[in-house]
């Protein structure tokens, strides 16, 4: 049976034919909806549901039974069982995505297994994305990977941390032969993963690996700000050497208001002083109740997956929770 679609804050219609998902019906009709992995893993694809129901082939693992229950669904994977009404709200308005010829200016290394790389934009004169967004860069196989822009909007720059996979077609052999004044096809604006400073609740941000780019963006974007609430960043790792901007994160709080800085490593050496374990247990060692926060998660599905079930537990609101999966299809 075909099921009508109906987008609460547009009013657009689609419709979606049997054995498709939400997201493959409104893409079939050229109906705009957030998406990146298309696997049921990121999470960008999160929409609420208005009125009708879904039901998943397998269940997503981007999505928790909390987050269900509140009314969340994903609709790259969602079949709905009914004609549907969903809200897709962004609080605040994004730029389209749009595509740019982008110019190395530098690479160098941030640790033994992640770059740091400067690109520029010649053609903008003041790029505009959200803190927090990624980029699509469009490999030499034609396939695009994307990257959490880890600098504030200035001009045309824009920053990448960019970790080497194993194999990675293009974090290993494409980023190891890129120099300064190569070109790369970018596109930009995307993600759904920014600053909501309507919430105005303490800042909870946890990352994992280079899900910290994003989570920098963002807090950088909040430096010297007046109205800055509390922040509370916690940086979960593997070893010491792995926390490449360790250093530099220690003085972010001379610029942000109440900051805390908690780096967490789950396979220390026996000179780590600091905490152990995985990230998302030691938040829930040190904060009991998580009601009033805003939550930012950024980093492997695992991690969030857990943290998301692990806060809600503990009163974090779904509604101020916000999430960006890293999955290896942005390698």
């Amino acid at each position: 049976m075909i099921h009508r679609i109906q987008i609460l804050e547009t009013r657009d219609t689609f419709e979606v034919q049997p054995g498709e998902s939400v997201l493959e019906g409104a893409l079939r009709q050229n109906v705009a909806l957030p998406h990146d992995c298309q696997l049921g893993g990121c999470g960008s694809c999160r929409l609420r549901l208005v009125e009708g129901s879904v039901t998943y082939d397998e269940y997503p693992f981007g999505l928790t039974p909390e987050e269900e229950a509140a009314g969340y669904a994903l609709a790259c994977q969602a079949r709905p069982q009914g004609d549907l009404v969903v809200s897709i709200a962004r609080e605040e308005a994004c730029a389209e995505p749009a595509p740019h010829i982008a110019v190395v200016r530098g690479i160098r290394p941030l640790s033994a297994d992640v770059l740091h790389v400067d690109l520029e934009i010649p053609e903008i004169d003041a790029l505009d994305y959200r803190p927090g967004q990624y980029l699509k860069i469009l490999g030499d196989d034609g396939l695009p990977r994307s990257f959490s822009m880890a600098s504030v909007p200035a001009g045309g720059h824009v920053d990448l941390h960019v970790r080497r996979i194993p194999g990675g077609a293009f974090t290993e052999s494409t980023v190891s032969r890129l120099k300064a004044g190569d070109e790369l096809q970018v596109e930009l604006p995307h993600g759904s993963f920014y600053y909501r400073e309507k919430d105005y609740r303490p800042l909870l941000m946890v990352a994992t690996g280079t899900g910290l780019a994003p989570i920098k963006s963002i807090l950088e974007s909040l430096m010297d700000d007046p109205d800055c609430p509390p922040v509370s960043l916690y940086w979960g790792m593997r070893e010491a050497g792995d926390l490449y901007l360790h250093d530099q994160i220690q003085g972010w709080g001379e610029r942000l208001y109440d900051f805390q800085y908690v780096p967490v490593l789950s396979r220390g050496a026996s000179s780590w002083t600091g905490r152990r374990g995985y990230v998302q247990q030691v938040v829930a060692e040190d904060l009991a109740d998580l009601s009033e926060h805003a939550i930012y998660l950024c980093g492997s599905p695992d991690m969030i997956r857990d943290a998301k079930a692990t806060f809600l537990e503990r009163g974090a609101s779904a509604d101020h929770t916000y999430s960006d999966s890293f999955t290896f299809q942005r390698t």
